[in-house]
C-alpha cells in the first residue's frame, strides 16, 4: 500500500526490516513474554540496533538512517505484526531519541542518542504518576529541587514500560510549583537508572505482556544538571514534540496488527467449510473482511498523511502535525480493536482459544486505546484544533462562502444569536 510514497532506498529499509521481523524475532521469544516467561527482551533491541533498524529518522551522524517519517512509518507498520510489546519496544528509539535530537544538547546526544540507535543503551519514557494520567503538566507531582550541580528529584511514575529494563529514562518533574500556567510547572530530565532508580512494582497486564511494566520511585535521586532537557521550566516543549513519535507510532503499529488479524481471516474464512462451501461465500463473513479492509486502509490514510504533515510542517504549523496524528491514533487503534474482533468472530470458537494469536492480539489492542493518550484526549486535542483552525479570521479568505448559497441567505434577522 505504502511503497509508492517511498523511495528506493527507502523500500529497500523496509525490505530489512521485514527480513528482521521474519527471520530474526522467533515465535518461542513472543510465546515467552506472553507467559512472561521473558519481562523484559533486552536482545530484541540490542540485536535490532546491531542491524541498523532504530531510529531511522535520525542523522546517520548518530546511528540513524535520514530517512523520512513516512518511511519510518512503514517500517512501524510492519512491526506490528509482532504486536504491541514488540512494536513499542522497537518505537522507543523514536519516541525518546525525538526530545533527545531536537533539545539535546550536544553532549547529551552523544552519551544518549548515540548509544541507543546502537541498541547498546534502552532508553525509555516516564511519565505516568498515580494521581495523575492525562492531566500530566498540572498533576505531576515529582518535584526536582537545585542542590548544587544536581537536581534532587522525589516522586513515583507508575505504567512505565521499560521499569525493569531501561538504562535510562525521559521524565519530567515540577521545578516551578508557583507557575500560574500548569505547563510552566515542569522540566524534562534524562535520569539514568544508576542514579537511584527503584522499581517499586511490576504490573501484571491483561496484554502487551513482556515489556518489564512496572512503577518506578525516585528517592532523593541525584540527577547531574547537565541532564537537564532542554530549557528549565518548558517540560512541556520536550512533552508536545514527544508525543508526536509516540503516537505515530501507536498509529501505525496498531496497522500492523490489525493487519495480521485481516491475514489469518481470511485464510480461515477460505479453508473451513459450512454448509457445503467455504464461509467466505456467506456475506455475514465476507462483508466482515470488507469492512476490515477498509478501516484499515482509512487508517493508512490518515496514518500516512500524518507522517507526510510531520515531514513537511513538525517545525512550521505543529498544530496541523498535532491534529492529524492526534486522528490517525485514535482512528487506527479503534479500527484495529474492531478488527481483531471481527477476525475472532470468523473463526468462533477456535479464535478464543489460544491456538491462533488472536486471544493475544485482542488483549494487545485494547491497550491501544488507552495508552499514549486516551483516543478521549485525542478527540478532545482535535476539536479543539479544528476550532481554532475555522474560527481563526484569516481562514475565511481563502474559504467560499458556503452560507451565501442558500435561499434564505438574505434573512440576516434570523442569524442573531
Amino acid at each position: 500500500m505504502y511503497e509508492f510514497l517511498l523511495n528506493n532506498s527507502e523500500k529497500n529499509i523496509v525490505r530489512e526490516a521485514l527480513s528482521f521481523i521474519i527471520n530474526d524475532v522467533s515465535p518461542d521469544l513472543i510465546r515467552s513474554m506472553d507467559k512472561e516467561e521473558i519481562v523484559f527482551p533486552k536482545e530484541f533491541i540490542k540485536l535490532a540496533g546491531e542491524k541498523n533498524l532504530l531510529g531511522l529518522r535520525f542523522p546517520r551522524e548518530y546511528g540513524g538512517r535520514g530517512v523520512s517519517w513516512v518511511c519510518e512509518t512503514a517500517v512501524i507498520e510492519e512491526f506490528g505484526v509482532l504486536g504491541f510489546t514488540l512494536n513499542c519496544l522497537y518505537s522507543m528509539s523514536s519516541i525518546v531519541g525525538e526530545p533527545l535530537y531536537v533539545f539535546g544538547t550536544k553532549e547529551q546526544k552523544e552519551k544518549y542518542l548515540k548509544p541507543m540507535l546502537k541498541g547498546e543503551l534502552c532508553g525509555f519514557e516516564a511519565i505516568t504518576e498515580p494521581s495523575t494520567g492525562s492531566d500530566v503538566f498540572g498533576g505531576t507531582q515529582t518535584r526536582a529541587e537545585k542542590k548544587g550541580n544536581y537536581y534532587v528529584l522525589n516522586g513515583q511514575k507508575r505504567f512505565v514500560v521499560g521499569g525493569l529494563g531501561a538504562d535510562f529514562f525521559i521524565t519530567y518533574a515540577v521545578t516551578n510549583p508557583e507557575a500560574s500556567n500548569p505547563k510552566d510547572r515542569l522540566s524534562a530530565f534524562i535520569v539514568e537508572r544508576d542514579h537511584g532508580v527503584k522499581v517499586a512494582a511490576v504490573y501484571g497486564t491483561l496484554g502487551t505482556r513482556g515489556g518489564g511494566t512496572a512503577r518506578i520511585v525516585f528517592k532523593d535521586t541525584k540527577v547531574p544538571e547537565e541532564n537537564l532537557l532542554g530549557e528549565l521550566n518548558k517540560g512541556y516543549r520536550v512533552f508536545n514534540r514527544m508525543m508526536i513519535p509516540e503516537r505515530m507510532t501507536s498509529a501505525a503499529g496498531a496497522i500492523g496488527t490489525a493487519v495480521a488479524s485481516l491475514e489469518i481471516a481470511v485464510r480461515y474464512s477460505s479453508k473451513r467449510r459450512a454448509f457445503g462451501q467455504p464461509i467466505r461465500r456467506f456475506q455475514g463473513v465476507s462483508f466482515k473482511i470488507a469492512d476490515m479492509i477498509t478501516k484499515i486502509d482509512a487508517s493508512r490514510g490518515l496514518v500516512y498523511q500524518a507522517a507526510k504533515a510531520a515531514d513537511e510542517f513538525i517545525d512550521s504549523n505543529y498544530p496541523l502535525v498535532r491534529r492529524l496524528v492526534s486522528e490517525a491514533k485514535s482512528f487506527a487503534t479503534e479500527a484495529a480493536w474492531e478488527a481483531v474482533n471481527n477476525a475472532i468472530q470468523i473463526l468462533g470458537g477456535i479464535g478464543y482459544t489460544t491456538v491462533y494469536p488472536l486471544e493475544r492480539l485482542l488483549r494487545d489492542t485494547r491497550l491501544g486505546l488507552i495508552w499514549t493518550g486516551t483516543n478521549e484526549i485525542m478527540r478532545v486535542i482535535i476539536q479543539h484544533e479544528i476550532y481554532k483552525e475555522i474560527l481563526d479570521p484569516n481562514y475565511s479568505k481563502y474559504r467560499r462562502n458556503i452560507e451565501a448559497d442558500a435561499l434564505g441567505a438574505d434573512m440576516a434577522e434570523e442569524k442573531y444569536f
